[in-house]
């Protein structure tokens, strides 16, 4: 998360000016060669003083790697999809992410019962990389389509990175979206990196915690779907992004309050369900409006500072909830390994989670307003066009004659 901040704005410049064919193929390299690295640090072969060395080096590269993978489903859907596909586009593309996450998680324990075999683990993760890399850069031949899918595409003139950065500074609407919807990122992160920490106090074991991890990301990716597809059909981005964060911060005050409860299984999982179905359905729709609200700033742009303000609150967020944990006396049924985790309440850092969602999302629903302004384009464009080709057909019989 650290490394990838300073790397963003880099990797925008990348997308909105080199182009998303020259980014992902990087991207891709450098997932695989951080992979690699990781196996390579387990080899018995190497002298044990190195093996540490070698491993992080390998973790910081894939690190790299992150922001130019990420950043770029916006860009994708921006130029190889017409409009009313690219809020579906851009959902399945970000949620291959968390997908993949879970996928991971869930056949990580399969693989590596013992410690002994963390080689064959990192292994089993740098081949699917390794494969990757070769596709991307044997499959991808250009950044664009031949073809525009739409007139936004087709007449595809972002303003200077500078200049569009100047540009967004001084867009309300768009620094509105940028505050609020990165605490929400910021939230859900927490969540994710916390989860295991806030319900071991209460009694509730590391293999229910994952379950909730993973039913969390599951309703989460069902969630972008339908409202992937419901947004391409109506367009009602501002909408779709208000309701969704609004129901997101009552799924997150119910967490704070069931998450401390003992024996509420079932409650548990499902207010994780609820959270992830409400929440991580924003992710692309909220990525779509920063482009309407700001065009025709570069996509990459609007959504990668987005991101970057998420991750910056993200560790924010993470450092004061942990430092607002209170002592709590030894308890006869926590579940968590020894250690600070097992001597500490979450319940005040639960509550004040909970107040942040609710109060961004209270301030983007009252003070965010914007226009659609790439649709507006794209509708001109449309209009322009027909009016020109009504204008050569209205004089071609005065010109035969």
């Amino acid at each position: 998360m650290v490394v990838a901040i300073p790397l963003s704005l880099g990797t925008t410049w990348m997308l909105d000016t080199l182009g998303l064919r020259i980014t992902l193929i990087l991207g891709s390299w450098l997932n695989m060669l951080g992979a690699s690295l990781r196996f390579l640090g387990t080899l018995r072969s190497l002298a044990s003083s190195y093996r540490y060395l070698v491993v992080m080096a390998g973790q910081t590269v894939c690190a790299l790697a992150q922001p130019l993978v990420i950043f770029s489903p916006t860009k994708l859907a921006a130029l190889w999809f017409p409009e009313h596909q690219r809020a579906t586009a851009n959902m399945i593309a970000s949620m291959s992410n968390p997908l993949g996450v879970l996928i991971a998680s869930i056949s990580s324990p399969m693989i590596a019962g013992t410690d002994d075999q963390i080689p064959v683990l990192l292994l089993a993760y740098a081949v699917p990389a390794a494969v990757v890399c070769f596709l991307a850069t044997a499959g991808i031949r250009s950044s664009a389509p031949p073809t525009p899918p739409s007139a936004s595409a087709e007449s595809s003139s972002s303003e200077p990175f500078l200049q569009g950065i100047k540009l967004l500074l001084k867009n309300k609407a768009y620094l509105i979206l940028l505050l609020c919807f990165g605490s929400g990122v910021a939230v859900f992160t927490c969540f994710s990196t916390l989860l295991e920490q806030i319900l071991c106090v209460r009694g509730y074991t590391n293999d229910f915690a994952g379950l909730c991890g993973a039913v969390f990301i599951m309703f989460g990716v069902v969630g972008a779907g339908l409202l992937g597809l419901y947004v391409d059909k109506t367009k009602k981005f501002i909408e779709a992004t208000k309701i969704n964060m609004c129901l997101s911060a009552l799924a997150c005050i119910a967490f704070s309050v069931v998450s401390q409860m003992r024996g509420q299984k079932v409650a548990v999982a499902a207010v994780c369900s609820l959270f992830g179905f409400f929440g991580f359905s924003i992710y692309a729709v909220a990525m779509e409006l920063s482009v309407e609200c700001s065009y025709p700033v570069g996509e990459a742009t609007s959504a990668g500072l987005i991101f970057i303000s998420g991750q910056i609150q993200s560790v924010l967020y993470v450092t004061l909830l942990q430092a607002l944990t209170q002592p709590l006396a030894t308890s006869t049924f926590s579940t968590c390994s020894a250690g600070g985790d097992a001597a500490v309440s979450w319940r005040v850092p639960m509550l004040v989670m909970a107040g942040l969602l609710s109060v961004f999302s209270c301030a983007f629903v009252i003070f965010f307003h914007t226009r659609y302004r790439r649709l507006e384009a794209e509708e001109l464009a449309r209009g322009t066009k027909r009016s020109n080709g009504s204008t050569v057909c209205g004089s071609s019989p005065s010109e035969e004659t």
